[in-house]
């Protein structure tokens, strides 16, 4: 991205939607529109990925991914990213690109749980969704469908689901995993992902690279490139890349006239539309509407409770690799969960802490990724201990002898987590960078405490003979939620149950901002099935609908 070189007065023709982020949540909705005939314009700040940029299929893979695919855009400072600064004690990663942070995911795929959407009224902690499961239930079979989705179903810890392929094979690692579940009497379940465990749709089956989060060179991880853009794009949505949305303009009765970017020259150009859709997670989002401050909300658009950028939450993370001596070939993908667990995912009366985490099992990738967890498990070896010989013994001893017990916990909306402009560091526009506020709770580090010890149980229950434990991700896993979290009440939420923001009646948010909690489940399928609600909602109250005057 260009610095901003001059103003342009080139307008634009007017769209009846403005989506501002291509990635989960503005694929769906701009896909779902432009099907029922909406003219839609998508702004997304990055560019395009193909199979050939991955390199998930050459030697170097693991490299590339702790720098040029690195999750953290302060790392990776690709031309579409901008800083996050601030000393938060987890720090978000998400990636800038069609197809946003599924480009990188693992592509586990979890709804929530009936009882995530009630923890204020069970529990007494965070906010009630003005939603149900219930009212996601459809949808959440409609997206597992769209993304190809593999699994089994029937899990007794779920409500009915259904998904359009088999699930992928558990491997060595998922039957060593649930022995030690058996063994306990815990549960677990074979793992449901975003993975094509056959030719299904865009997508081709997987071949078990074991390299997702690096991105498919096969094509088969779902990702909205493929899932979504070729029938978004033939059914007429224009989508601008390399394009940073720096404000949400109002007309004089205080409703969006659509949306000031910088394109990729770095001129700034305003795109007309009635209404305007805001999908760039939730940092971006919160980030976009405290950028768009004005004499009518000094404080940043649509944020007259305070609350925009507040509440973040991010689902800490631990892991507990457990390492054997049988022959795992945990080299072996997908990864993708093989199995997960739902025991610990909600409030139990004994523990000194409510809600809960989820548990997943995964590979542990390649030689490099394997010797990362030899050094975390002896501290700062030096290069004599983790070069050389040492690298080989690491890789004798771990390499495909292990897998990870990943622990994913649900992390309650606290109004001091929060999203905030910079007052100092800019992106490459000009723009204030994000300065993220965020520790851990005692609530969290009581939760992750016992899950930890819990999953080290398990692991030996499975006949490891030796478990390596992390310390909290310190990076987070690309989870953000809750800064624009949805409500009925105007005075204790940003947007109402159709995510429609309080204060300006033509403005939405669909991303994970508006998780009012955020539960313990991997968040994916439940952003694309609100997105997905929000915009069969669009749909039938077009008419209804009120826009910016002309």
């Amino acid at each position: 991205m260009l610095p901003i070189q001059r103003r342009s007065e080139r307008r634009f023709e007017s769209a009846d939607v403005a989506v501002v982020g291509a990635g989960a949540s503005g694929s769906v909705v701009s896909a779902r529109l432009a099907e029922k005939g909406f003219r839609v314009v998508c702004i997304e700040q990055g560019g395009w990925s193909t199979p050939a940029d991955y390199l998930s299929d050459q030697p170097e893979a693991e490299l590339a991914w702790v720098e040029r695919w690195n999750p953290d855009p302060n790392i990776r400072r690709g031309t579409a990213d901008y800083p996050l600064t601030g000393d938060a004690e987890v720090r978000p990663v998400m990636f800038n690109g069609v197809g946003g942070g599924l480009v990188q995911w693992a592509a586990m795929w979890q709804p929530m749980l009936p009882s995530d959407f009630r923890t204020k009224t069970l529990d007494g902690v965070g906010e009630d969704w003005p939603i149900s499961w219930r009212d996601l239930a459809g949808c959440y079979n409609r997206v597992a469908r769209d993304m190809s989705v593999s699994g089994l179903v029937g899990d007794p810890a779920l409500p009915e689901l259904s998904y359009p392929n088999p699930p992928m094979p558990i491997g060595k690692i998922g039957m060593a995993a649930a022995r030690g579940m058996d063994e306990l009497g815990w549960h677990w379940w074979p793992g449901a992902n975003a993975i094509a465990s056959r030719r299904h749709g865009h997508l081709q089956a997987c071949q078990r690279r074991g390299t997702c989060m690096t991105g498919c060179p096969e094509n088969a991880k779902a990702t909205p490139s493929l899932t979504h853009w070729p029938k978004a794009l033939s059914d007429g949505v224009q989508l601008i890349t390399e394009a940073r949305a720096r404000e949400i303009p109002l007309d004089s009765q205080g409703r969006a006239r659509g949306v000031v970017y910088f394109d990729k020259e770095g001129m700034e150009r305003l795109q007309p539309a009635q209404v305007v859709v805001l999908a760039a997670n939730a940092v971006g989002s919160a980030r976009l509407l405290l950028l768009s401050s004005s004499g009518r909300f000094p404080d940043g658009l649509a944020n007259s409770t305070g609350l925009v950028g507040r509440r973040l939450m991010q689902h800490p993370y631990q892991t507990v690799v457990a390492v054997l001596a049988d022959d795992l070939e945990s080299w072996q993908g997908p990864w993708g969960q093989s199995i997960y667990s739902l025991e610990f995912a909600e409030t139990r009366p004994e523990c000194d802490f409510v809600r809960g985490a989820k548990w997943m099992v995964m590979p542990h990738g390649g030689p490099m990724f394997a010797v990362g967890e030899h050094q975390a498990a002896h501290g700062d070896l030096g290069f004599d201990g983790l070069w050389g010989e040492a690298f080989h013994r690491a890789v004798e001893n771990i390499f495909g002898h292990s897998f990870t017990w990943g622990i994913q916990t649900e992390d309650l909306p606290e109004d001091h987590n929060r999203v905030v402009l910079d007052p100092e560091v800019t992106d490459s526009s000009g723009l204030p960078a994000a300065r993220v506020e965020y520790e851990l709770s005692e609530n969290t580090r009581s939760m992750l405490s016992f899950n930890v010890s819990r999953a080290v149980e398990a692991a030996e229950a499975a006949g490891a003979t030796e478990t390596i434990v992390s310390g909290v991700w310190p990076t987070g896993i690309g989870h953000v939620l809750g800064t624009t979290p949805m409500g009925d009440d105007p005075d204790s939420s940003v947007v109402d149950r159709w995510c429609r923001t309080h204060d300006v009646s033509n403005l939405y948010v669909v991303d994970g901002g508006v998780f009012p909690s955020g539960g313990s489940a991997n968040p994916t399928a439940t952003i694309l099935a609100n997105a997905l609600r929000v915009a069969d909602r669009l749909i039938a109250t077009r008419r209804q609908q009120e826009a910016a005057a002309a």
